[in-house]
């Protein structure tokens, strides 16, 4: 991990080599150029804290414990004040667990009272982290996602090659398994297609299916569902984690979709001159986050980069 420093630094670089160096931090998107912006979103949200993360959506980068502890040094070397966070998250997601360490983060620094602002889209991973909050800010575009796990398919090299969706390998092993009891005729075939599954990882795998269900709804009943009982929660949030309702797992799930499971959405109007900054302060953390760097966790006051792996 890279940490950048939003002060002394960039003011002696910006003095020293003047244009030059003003027009680099530009093109590298300098952590001095979104200053302006934080304040700006700060001072038109009241009382909120900003910090952001982005992962990006380009490079095949995924949360994981390693953003949890970046997050954790951001936070503790910011001064709240007395404001509340106000977390500005874009990611396509990653390990649940990581989820569930950045939703604790966030309560524990917050006094278990923090928001979630989502300028584009936060899903799978990205989305439980938005189940542990009091409310999530949105526009009408933005966008959440279905938390059913994705498995990473090896070939036979053992190379990483494609996600699958877990309930389609489940599935598939355990209609292979049917038709094998039931056949009355040669089971060779079957045997040799069910020969590709491990036992074990068809166990591990449900065990993952569970697991992310069960870290939703651990993170609602300890939130905004705290009267719920943990059956009413999971009917609630089906749409989010029942994979033959949302058909795949890069569906979309837009504001009205996620009020009708009972989550605290706040929508505001794309042309609100708050949204107008958040989408900027968006821009320029994506072309951030698609270059060199695709992990930026920031406040007004600090920025964290994570270089592309080797």
């Amino acid at each position: 991990m890279q940490r950048q420093s939003g002060g002394l630094v960039a003011k002696i670089m910006a003095n020293s080599a003047g244009a030059y160096a003003t027009l680099l931090q530009e093109v590298n998107q300098h952590h001095r150029l979104r200053k302006p912006l934080y304040q700006r979103v700060e001072t038109a949200l009241a009382g909120f804290k900003i910090v952001a993360l982005f992962t990006s959506f380009t490079h095949p980068v995924i949360l994981n414990d390693g953003d949890a502890d970046m997050l954790e040094e951001v936070l503790s070397n910011t001064s709240f004040n007395g404001k509340r966070l106000a977390l500005v998250l874009n990611s396509p997601g990653g390990e649940g667990l990581a989820a569930e360490r950045i939703v604790n983060l966030c309560r524990t620094y917050s006094n278990n009272d923090f928001i979630v602002v989502v300028p584009k889209a936060a899903k799978s991973a990205a989305t439980i982290v938005c189940l542990g909050a009091r409310e999530v800010v949105m526009s009408a575009t933005s966008e959440l996602g279905p938390i059913d796990p994705q498995i990473l398919i090896s070939d036979e090299q053992g190379r990483s090659v494609r996600y699958q969706a877990a309930h389609e390998i489940l599935e598939s092993y355990a209609e292979l398994m049917r038709s094998a009891n039931k056949t009355k005729g040669r089971i060779e075939p079957f045997l040799q297609q069910l020969a590709r599954y491990d036992a074990r990882d068809v166990q591990g795998i449900k065990s993952a299916q569970s697991l992310s269900e069960a870290i939703a709804i651990n993170l609602l009943k300890t939130g905004i569902f705290s009267k719920l009982s943990r059956s009413q929660i999971k009917a609630k949030i089906r749409p989010l984690t029942d994979p033959h309702l949302t058909i795949d797992h890069g569906r979309p799930l837009f504001p009205s979709a996620l009020a009708k499971c009972g989550l605290n959405i706040r929508v505001i109007a794309n042309s609100d001159p708050l949204w107008r900054s958040i989408r900027e302060l968006y821009i320029r953390l994506s072309h951030l986050t698609d270059g060199d760097y695709p992990k930026v966790i920031e406040s007004e006051d600090e920025s964290y980069y994570a270089p592309m792996p080797s």
